[in-house]
């Protein structure tokens, strides 16, 4: 009997590979046939919908000729068969034309007395059913809502669920049976019903509101419905942050104490999102724990891994439950492992780390590269927290580039490794180490490539220099041609740093010149050229301190370089391009599996196609920089506006990102009307032609800067004017007539200090830059600023000016130091110290740049 059955699964499998399309289309022609073999029917449809679910494309002749051979099968009384003509119904409707005429059957079905047929029928009329027709089978469904039978039911529920997103307000009629639906004995009809009614009252808060909380009242029998209101009633308390909140979290908390799993589970959920406060967590860690000393491996993994996402905000609520996470060590699931693991490494004392990791050393062995990286970002997160134990965790993670591994794993280690150097000065040394034995024998070019990029920009800080350049040099005899490239430039910089070690640096770039790769060649000769000149300031720029621009705007600028009219008379500045953003501080989140992610892109890049639509843009040279968008209305009004400034040389672009969000209403020949700032001219305005329902359109404003540099500070007048046309909110179409003209109010747009420059924090040799740039123009004054905290006002005047808060430094006494570009590319560089003296924080501010108006401008903006 196995040996049939294995031969049935082998025959199953088979049957569905190397599938072709135009094969099975002429199989599809047996459906005309009379009569027909419900078997080969079966066969033939399940082919179908696999080819089909598979990705295959139909075009729309071929769709049509198949849906109009399935549905002769409407003539078969074969069960299975029938319900596979009602799927494949389903997947072709979208592809097909003329699908309406099966409406006539699907009816029948709909309305007939065989259960089986009418829950699949009621789901294939209703997604091939346009919205004029539906008001035809309205009685059918209200009847088949609250039908007895909970298929029907549910299939009737779901399907209003589907068209509550196209016909909202024809599902608004059915609201008092599926009212009647939410008290089901069964538990997928009621919390159907219950989605259908919150579902029409979704863009109505106050109905919401009202509505959650008569159902919190009421005795919910199905568990289903129940986590879904718990999720209603969390979203409701986290968007209202008043006393009213207490009720929903009571509900909440009252289902802590449910007989059903699911609900307490979900209920715990909602609280470790919802509370800031580890005291009243309390109840809700206790439930999590008790789920970890369970026998079923689903509720083990559900407490494991909603505590691990506890420990990013309350690790000391977690810590009480170390006892059972560390039985979780050995778990069979290794998911739930994995997690309980980073879960202690998040929560553990720093006398508990060295018992930690001989737990864990038996447990790597056992798991996937996958689950490996999420422990080395735990231990990541352990190196930044006790940066004493460094000795020990550089260690561990050493052994863990030695053992076998892909790419992903072995760069998340050489991340830890990397993130110890930069983080923590005494274990620079260890952590250097470690990754100069590693590279003796890495496999992988890119990693190579990145920690010789490391060593470069550490090892001349170290006490020893010296004894890196082996490793960096050992790598231009034995590796590929980008690592030799990449060894050149590490080698450079130790030339640049330290002087002792330049002859020795020279020898090495003479060696480098003889190479057989071009790349290698030209950089060896690039920098001795660079370090026999002498010039500290070409050294520096070039070598030490090199500014990455973007490469996809850099194309782009050069581009339009080349392309514009003036473009032999002006010379290209590489500095008005932006550059490669860096990389913002990992999210200290719970420890869950990474998922791949899409690659970062710059807000520039993200918006340079919109921009492309406004005529002779291209003559504006390229992009200096994006700002985040702003919002110039509140997020629940009927027409939501958001303001995106994009900063060219001599010219802003203002972008109005603009939604309606009335189903009844549509507009056109929408536009803002700017009250321009003094100084300001408006050369150029588009206007957005229509903006249905729920769709995002865009206004556009090109504005040139006024001369004076004082004068760019300024605020802009706003008003949205539009033609209101009232809509069918079902079709989206107008009604006849030309509508009538209307205005909205908008909030300001302010162009401030920070939207002109490009700012980063201070570098390692900033002082030294500093120093440099004595002979250059310097504005300096002192302010008294309003805060009475100086963390605090460090923070507003880094926001104020643009700078990241990582360029504040100092304790009693806060110095805030950092460098910039102006939209036109000339640098400017700031300096502040903040003090605090009898309850008033004290500032002096001094900017140095080639431009005195420059510097003013930043002294002005914060005055």
């Amino acid at each position: 009997m196995s040996r049939h059955d294995k031969k049935d699964n082998e025959d199953s499998s088979s049957a569905f590979q190397n599938l072709d399309k135009t094969t099975l289309l002429q199989e599809s022609r047996y459906f005309n046939s009379t009569p027909v073999n419900p078997k080969k029917c079966i066969h033939i449809l399940t082919k179908i919908l696999y080819l089909l679910n598979q990705g295959e494309k139909l075009t729309t002749q071929e769709a049509t000729d198949i849906f109009f051979a399935t549905t002769k099968l409407f003539q078969s009384k074969d069960v299975v068969l029938r319900r596979l003509v009602y799927l494949t119904i389903k997947e072709l409707s979208s592809m097909a034309q003329d699908v309406i005429i099966v409406t006539s059957s699907l009816t029948k079905d709909m309305t007939g007395k065989e259960d089986l047929y009418r829950a699949a029928a009621i789901r294939a009329l209703c997604s091939i059913t346009d919205s004029t027709m539906l008001q035809a089978i309205e009685r059918y469904m209200k009847q088949a809502i609250v039908d007895k039978n909970p298929a029907v039911s549910s299939a009737a529920l779901v399907s209003a669920l589907h068209l509550s997103a196209t016909v909202p307000d024809l599902v608004r009629h059915w609201v008092l049976e599926a009212h009647e639906a939410i008290s089901s004995d069964h538990a997928l009809v009621s919390c159907h019903a219950l989605a259908v009614v919150a579902g029409t009252r979704k863009n109505d808060r106050q109905s919401t509101v009202k509505f959650v909380t008569k159902m919190a009242r009421a005795p919910l029998r199905s568990q289903y419905a129940l986590c879904l209101l718990i999720r209603y009633a969390a979203k409701l308390a986290e968007e209202d942050q008043s006393e009213t909140s207490e009720m929903y979290m009571e509900f909440i908390e009252s289902c802590l104490r449910h007989k059903h799993e699911i609900v307490v589970y979900e209920a715990a959920h909602a609280i470790v999102n919802l509370r800031k406060s580890a005291r009243d967590l309390a109840q809700a860690v206790s439930v999590l724990q008790i789920f970890c000393g369970s026998s079923k491996a689903t509720l083990r993994l559900a407490g494991a891994r909603t505590l691990a996402k506890l420990t990013a905000k309350h690790p000391s609520a977690v810590a009480a439950c170390a006892v059972d996470l560390e039985n979780l060590i050995s778990d069979p699931n290794r998911s739930v492992a994995t997690l309980a693991v980073t879960t202690l490494l998040a929560t553990g004392s720093e006398s508990s780390i060295d018992r930690l990791m001989k737990q864990i050393s038996s447990f790597m062995s056992e798991i996937s590269d996958e689950f490996k990286i999420v422990v080395v970002h735990a231990i990541r997160r352990l190196c930044s927290k006790y940066p004493r134990k460094h000795q020990s965790l550089a260690s561990f993670l050493a052994g863990m580039l030695r053992d076998e591994g892909g790419l992903q794993y072995k760069t998340a280690i050489a991340d830890a490794i990397i993130a110890l150097v930069e983080e923590n000065p005494d274990a620079k040394e260890t952590g250097l180490a470690h990754l100069c034995e590693f590279i003796e024998d890495c496999e992988h070019a890119s990693l190579a490539v990145r920690i010789l990029h490391i060593i470069g920009r550490e090892g001349p800080k170290a006490r020893q220099p010296s004894r890196y350049i082996r490793y960096i040099y050992n790598r231009v005899i034995l590796e590929s041609g980008p690592v030799r490239a990449a060894a050149v430039s590490a080698v450079a910089r130790f030339g640049a740093v330290r002087p002792e070690l330049l002859p020795n640096i020279r020898v090495l770039l003479a060696r480098c010149q003889l190479d057989d790769d071009d790349e290698v060649r030209d950089r060896a000769i690039y920098y001795s050229a660079i370090l026999d000149s002498g010039d500290s300031q070409l050294i520096n720029d070039y070598i030490i301190n090199v500014v990455i621009p973007n490469p996809v705007l850099l194309e782009k600028a050069l581009l339009n370089h080349i392309s514009a009219e003036d473009s032999s008379i002006e010379s290209f500045n590489i500095t008005s391009v932006p550059t490669l953003t860096q990389e913002s501080q990992e999210a200290k989140e719970a420890p869950v599996v990474i998922e791949s992610r899409a690659p970062a892109v710059s807000r520039e890049e993200q918006y340079a196609d919109q921009l492309k639509v406004i005529p002779g843009i291209e003559k504006l040279g390229s992009i200096f920089k994006t700002c985040e968008a702003v919002d110039l209305t509140e997020p629940e009004t009927e027409y939501r506006v958001q303001c995106v400034k994009h900063i060219f040389s001599r010219h802003v672009v203002l972008q109005f990102e603009c939604l309606n969000t009335l189903s009844d209403q549509l507009l056109e020949k929408v536009n803002v009307r700017l009250e321009a700032a003094p100084g300001y001219k408006i050369l150029t305005e588009m206007e957005c032609e229509q903006l249905p329902y729920n769709k995002q359109g865009s206004i556009f404003c090109v504005l040139e800067f006024p001369e004076s540099l004082i004068e760019t500070l300024g605020t802009f007048g706003a008003t949205l004017e539009f033609i209101v046309r009232d809509c069918d909110s079902t079709t989206g179409l107008p009604e006849s007539g030309e509508g009538y003209a209307d205005t909205y109010p908008l909030e300001e747009v302010e162009i401030s200090c920070a939207d002109q420059f490009r700012t980063r924090a201070a570098t390692d040799d900033w002082e030294a830059t500093w120093d440099r740039a004595a002979a250059a123009a310097e504005a300096c004054d002192t302010f008294g600023l309003s805060q009475t905290d100086v963390g605090d006002a460090a923070k507003a005047v880094c926001e104020h000016l643009g700078l990241p808060k990582s360029a504040i430094g100092g304790e009693a006494v806060k110095e805030i130091r950092g460098s910039g570009v102006w939209r036109s590319g000339v640098p400017v560089l700031v300096r502040a110290r903040l003090a605090i003296a009898q309850g008033a924080v004290t500032m002096q501010l001094s900017a140095r740049s080639p431009r005195e108006d420059i510097a003013t401008l930043l002294l002005a903006a914060v005055g």
